[in-house]
């Protein structure tokens, strides 16, 4: 069970979205190998809620993105922390990334993205086995 998560919310362009999920499938990967339980990315469908501030508001997107929700979940703070410092200096994350942050296509701006670390509150599981 993750007692430990990060999340983050970003947007991507459109016509990039196969490419972003090529990369974050391999970067899920890197993230697993050094200790995360489980790695999750979604594409915003349904983002308005009357009475709200949606994500939509809170990354300024644009008409030619959509919004890239995910979690990365751990078995402690500790094994993040951990992960956090081995991830970034991993070789293949620099060539993963470098392609997606190029200012002329700028396919992800960490600009623009909103992230957080969470420690567990409450979690509600239908499975059995946890």
């Amino acid at each position: 069970m993750a007692n430990y998560i990060d999340g983050f919310v970003f947007p991507v362009q459109r016509i990039y979205l196969d490419e972003y999920r090529n990369v974050a499938e391999k970067v899920a990967d890197i993230w697993k190998e050094y200790g995360a339980l489980a790695y999750f990315e979604y594409v915003g469908e349904d983002l308005k809620l009357e009475g709200t501030r949606s994500f939509v508001e809170v990354v300024d997107l644009k008409k030619d993105e959509v919004i890239v929700f995910g979690w990365v979940a751990f078995p402690s703070k500790e094994i993040r922390d951990k992960a956090h410092k081995q991830v970034p200096t991993d070789s293949r994350m620099a060539e993963l990334i470098a392609p997606l942050t190029d200012p002329k296509r700028l396919i992800f701006d960490a600009k623009r993205m909103v992230y957080g670390g969470f420690q567990a509150l409450v979690q509600s599981n239908t499975s059995k086995d946890g």
